[in-house]
């Protein structure tokens, strides 16, 4: 699965502009399940089990990441731009981008520090006073390479890092995508949907539509969440670890979560001996928040990984987390079915 998921982290797919993580992903699963792309994007796929189950369900996580979107193209050739999901201004100051269809090279710019107040010098940086740099000498020349309303991309290597961890762009939500493809390459108790959404970083929007189109009964989500685990933090303020295992989450700022199927998780998790822990903040949110109250009602769960630096060019995750994840959320699919 680390293959697997090194290719998907670096397909680009910025909310909205989610073709080639899209292509490569159905490249993996064609010969596997039924498909279909909807008109949003997402990818609906159906795996046949070994049994029919009475009610229905749905696996998904996420293809899109956050990124930017060119606003305009200024006079020196540099490029105004603003955030594609919610991105820090002070994590990309300096970060390489690739810009545009032909991505193109670029670096994240600001105000040289010589030529700030003292005021503006103490305040946190916004999007509006940054710009990209791609080498132009004019807006002339920079207009060759890039149009309004091109989306820029985060440009990091696949990094190991470590015995296990893992840094990359796009673990939000690649991690959860690999698993649902490995999943799908395995002999499954129940037939289930699979579903691939798209623009979850700027509203749950791919979500909303394909829920409707499934109208599932149950719902497992696979996601990244925030981990902030390093010192000086500590308490809830912790939120989750990375190493200690899945995030199965009771409530965010979106959903409450089924209780029932809460339970399950870690009373799975304590009879395979597998690491769990919860997320101690009631805080973030994913396509739960659009999956439970669709259709009838969705009863629904969110398994996640622990991601240091999340929404950032360097996300951090342990590799035994996703492989202790995968253990999880394979033996649910049988169970979920007989409660």
């Amino acid at each position: 699965m680390k293959e697997l998921l090194k290719e998907l982290c670096m397909a680009d797919g910025v909310s909205g502009d989610e073709s080639a993580v899209r292509e490569l992903i159905i490249s993996r699963i064609k010969d596997v399940c039924e498909y279909s792309v909807d008109n949003l994007g997402s990818i609906i796929c159906f795996k046949k089990g070994k049994k029919t189950p009475e009610k229905k369900l749905m696996l998904c996580a996420h293809m899109d990441e956050v990124g930017f979107i060119i606003t305009y193209i200024r006079a020196d050739g540099t490029l105004s731009f603003g955030n594609v999901g919610g991105i820090d201004p002070s994590v990309v100051i300096g970060r390489q981008v690739k810009v545009g269809r032909t991505r193109i090279s670029g670096v994240v710019g600001s105000t040289a520090v010589h030529n700030l107040s003292k005021e503006q010098r103490e305040k946190a940086p916004t999007t509006d006073s940054l710009y990209i740099d791609i080498g132009a000498a004019d807006k002339a020349e920079a207009e060759k390479f890039v149009s309004i309303g091109d989306c820029a991309y985060f440009d990091s290597e696949y990094t190991e890092l470590g015995g296990s961890r893992i840094k990359s762009k796009a673990l939000d939500d690649r991690a959860g995508c690999a698993m649902m493809i490995e999943l799908m390459h395995s002999e499954l108790d129940y037939d289930t949907y699979f579903v691939f959404n798209v623009q979850e970083e700027i509203g749950l929007r791919g979500a909303i539509a394909s829920s409707y189109s499934v109208a599932p009964d149950y719902a497992i989500v696979l996601e990244t969440t925030t981990a902030a685990d390093i010192d000086g933090a500590s308490g809830a303020k912790r939120v989750c670890e990375v190493g200690k295992g899945p995030v199965v989450s009771f409530m965010d700022r979106h959903t409450m979560y089924d209780k029932e199927l809460y339970r399950l998780a870690f009373d799975i998790a304590k009879e395979k001996e597998i690491p769990c822990q919860t997320k101690t903040m009631i805080a973030g949110g994913n396509d739960a928040g659009a999956v439970h109250i669709s259709g009838k009602g969705v009863r629904t769960m969110a398994i996640s990984l622990p991601c240091r630096y999340l929404h950032s060019p360097s996300c951090v995750i342990d590799y035994t987390d996703l492989e202790n994840s995968y253990k999880l959320v394979q033996t649910l699919i049988g169970r979920i079915h007989e409660i």
